[in-house]
């Protein structure tokens, strides 16, 4: 495995180190006929259910039925699978190319195979569930991106950056937040302070001065720099989401902290091509922040791509650092405190992501001081945390992961 991922991996119990393995595998097991998260079971002809009572009803569509025994606290159905038609075998099955039977036990037929089927464990009978639109979406838990993700409380993941000195100072240390494409990415584990990133440029906005009761760092925080995503005020009153045209990106990320980090570190860092495409709403869980990070357009004609070294976390970054069971909650109600409790990006300060909100010019996502998901208005000063890839003939060495004992690094010569 790339970039020493066999020594931080558990493949047999991830949960023990929090680094998961996003192959497309990791599902939920469990499918609710109502949830609060708007995850619901619907059946042809019949309106998703809006009771407890009802989600206990058996309901009968295309042939197929749900059992009883769901509840609205879910009930474990093993592997979920599409449903598809083998036309030369005239038989409706699973995409792993087991038979789908109605209650009757009877096979299905072509007009009714559609959607996706719950393969009960005990006797390899399958179900016929429709959730949400018709597709499993809502129930993906995976980025499918082939990465290893730190998720939980508090993962080893600590590495030290800029500095050979030991113990690590505290200014150095950094975060993994996962190993993709073989290339290790890394937040720096707390804010930044304006000798880091400098008072010149527009976006400058002094330091942070809103409650800190909820901080989990340790500095000093009337020292917290804080900064503007792009108060440019050609496009609104309020700035703009558009990250070519920020100053905080340009002047404050990529030229004055990029300096900061001095010539030797900065040749462990990889040019990146940063994803800019935008979300409406907060009310999405993970997965559809990860997919519209890459897939949807920002506002208006802003880019949906930017290169260069330093960036900000993707809000996607931030709802995958959370343990596995929050995955499927929308990153809007990541304020519970078992969720903030449970995901080490939380720190307690608001701070800025780099995900455009693409219904407006000048709103951008923020994760606030609660831990959950939010959209101000760009010239509004936040904190923030340099994010960064480490090329990919960068490996760890030494060190244990924790703050006291961080990985330190080293480029392999090949």
């Amino acid at each position: 495995m790339a970039c020493d991922i066999a020594r931080l991996y558990n493949e047999e119990n991830p949960e023990t180190n929090g680094l998961y393995y996003h192959d497309g595998s990791i599902m939920s097991d469990t499918a609710y006929c109502m949830y609060e998260e708007n995850i619901v079971l619907s059946f042809p002809d019949v309106a998703p259910s809006t009771s407890a009572e009802d989600c206990q009803n058996v309901y009968y569509g295309m042939g197929m039925y749900i059992d009883a025994t769901l509840t609205t606290e879910g009930v474990e159905l093993g592997q979920v699978e599409e449903v598809t038609w083998d036309s030369a075998n005239s038989v409706c099955e699973t995409t792993s190319g087991i038979p789908v039977y109605n209650d009757s036990e009877t096979a299905v037929s072509q007009e009714s195979c559609s959607g996706y089927a719950a393969i009960m464990n005990e006797n390899e009978s399958v179900i016929m569930v429709n959730v949400g639109s018709g597709t499993m979406e809502n129930i993906v838990l995976d980025a499918e991106d082939y990465s290893y993700r730190y998720a939980g409380a508090n993962p080893n993941n600590y590495v030290c950056f800029g500095s050979d000195v030991t113990p690590c100072p505290e200014d150095n240390l950094y975060r993994i937040i996962g190993v993709f494409d073989g290339q290790i990415k890394l937040i720096k584990a707390d804010y930044v302070t304006s000798a880091m990133l400098g008072t010149d440029g527009r976006d400058y906005n002094g330091t942070y001065n809103d409650s800190t009761s909820d901080y989990k760092g340790s500095m000093d925080t009337s020292i917290i720099a804080t900064y503007r995503w792009n108060y440019d005020t050609s496009v609104s009153a309020q700035g703009s989401n558009n990250w070519i045209t920020s100053e905080f990106n340009t002047i404050n990320l990529n030229t004055n902290y990029w300096n900061y980090l001095g010539l030797a570190w900065q040749k462990l860092i990889a040019t990146t091509t940063w994803h800019l495409g935008g979300m409406t709403s907060s009310n999405n869980i993970a997965k559809a922040f990860y997919d519209g990070e890459r897939n949807n357009a920002g506002y208006g004609n802003n880019p949906t791509t930017y290169t260069d070294e330093i960036g900000l976390m993707y809000t996607s970054d931030y709802g995958y650092a959370a343990n596995p069971d929050a995955w499927t909650t929308n990153l809007g109600s990541y304020s519970n405190s078992t969720t903030t409790s449970n995901n080490w990006m939380y720190m307690g300060v608001s701070e800025w992501t780099i995900t455009p909100r693409s219904s407006y010019s000048y709103t951008v996502f923020i994760v606030n001081s609660y831990g959950y998901l939010y959209n101000f208005n760009a010239y509004y000063g936040y904190a923030a945390r340099p994010v960064f890839y480490l090329e990919s003939n960068v490996q760890l060495e030494g060190g244990t992961g924790i703050s006291s004992d961080p990985y330190r690094i080293v480029r392999v010569v090949t």
